[in-house]
């Protein structure tokens, strides 16, 4: 049958396929929310005021783990660790660095670090290496020994003393500036080197000769180095300071005016082998991170760092030294040492007794 289109079907088709043509009207749907990156976490470093490391270093560690680390520097290692243990039920950083072997057994007993064992411990050796459980895990070691200032000895036509036992000779008063072992680990490791070289009681008497021969005591290391060695000022009434065989590498490398020969010198008799360390400090919400900081730092990036940083040694073997470092720094051949057992039997005594006899 043939079809017949009126006029008015026409019209109506015509209108369907014009509106077949219009695009139609896109339905309103809610846009998916962009994915953006989380932003960094922050660990909180606790240490020593002479911790130090490259910026580069750091730098690598917070993009390779999202995370910004801030420093929190707490005074010498003895006030710093003080801090740490008043501060053990509400932490005040994740991580701690600097608790040396002198005051290790304060802080295992204070119960301030979480155990951990970092896979690198397996390449330090096991001399450094004190504490069976890992809470405590180390990271670089050096000489206490008291420093001298060359040019001020050859000035004065002096002899420069070789042994302990010359310092408490007349022509050596008031000449010598160590830090108070009670809040200093550089301090507390002198007192120990006296400690095994005279013995108990026999080093108080020690102790008192040098107090009447006018030994001077400062809190740390900072003021004992910079304010009162005459070697770092230049202005200092002390021409002897308690402080680091490698102290002398740190001489030339940083000084003004490009030096052959370091300024200063290590007397070998009464060095004290001081070894450092790093915990996790318990409670922290970053446990994840703290243990990736720890592993950072027994890493041989990390490990080649300290050298030029703190000058101090590695424990990593693996780690090279700078050329400047092995030309310039010094080594005691027989650092004096006590067990860690004898040191936490009886450490609190000997500075007690120290405190006595030296400063009241």
């Amino acid at each position: 049958m043939k079809r017949i289109f009126t006029p008015a079907s026409l019209f109506v088709l015509l209108a369907l396929l014009l509106a077949a043509c219009v695009a139609p009207t896109p339905v309103a749907t809610e846009a998916a929310p962009s994915a953006s990156p989380a932003a960094p976490r922050t660990l909180t470093v606790m240490s020593h005021d002479s911790f130090n490391v490259s910026e580069e270093v750091i730098a690598q560690f917070e993009q390779a783990n999202n995370v910004k680390v801030a420093f929190l520097e707490a005074g010498d290692t003895g006030a710093a660790l003080n801090k740490a243990i008043l501060a053990k039920d509400a932490p005040l950083a994740d991580v701690f660095f600097g608790v040396d072997n002198t005051f290790l057994s304060r802080a295992l007993e204070a119960g301030i670090f979480e155990p951990y064992n970092s896979p690198l411990l397996a390449e330090i050796p096991a001399e450094f290496r004190l504490d069976p459980q890992n809470r405590a895990l180390p990271v670089d070691y050096g000489d206490v020994c008291i420093n001298y200032h060359k040019a001020w000895f050859a000035q004065k036509g002096l002899p420069v003393p070789t042994s302990l036992d010359d310092l408490l000779k007349p022509e050596y008063k008031g000449l010598l500036v160590v830090e108070n072992p009670a809040t200093s680990s550089p301090g507390l490791a002198f007192l120990l080197a006296t400690i095994a070289k005279y013995g108990d009681p026999g080093y108080l008497d020690y102790w008192k000769a040098l107090r009447e021969n006018g030994v001077v005591v400062v809190d740390g290391w900072e003021t004992a180095y910079y304010t009162n060695f005459s070697a770092s000022s230049g202005k200092g009434p002390q021409p002897m300071v308690v402080s680091y065989a490698t102290s002398p590498a740190a001489e030339v490398i940083f000084a003004a005016e490009p030096l052959t020969e370091a300024p200063t010198a290590s007397i070998f008799d009464g060095c004290f082998r001081q070894i450092e360390f790093v915990g996790i400090l318990k409670g922290t919400p970053n446990r994840d991170l703290a243990e990736k900081f720890v592993d950072l730092m027994l890493s041989v990036p990390f490990q080649e760092d300290i050298p030029l940083q703190m000058f101090v040694y590695p424990v990593n073997p693996a780690a090279k030294l700078p050329e400047d470092f092995v030309k310039y720094a010094q080594t005691a051949p027989n650092p004096a040492t006590l067990p860690p057992e004898q040191i936490a039997a009886n450490r609190e005594k000997w500075i007690e007794a120290w405190t006595q006899t030296v400063l009241r």
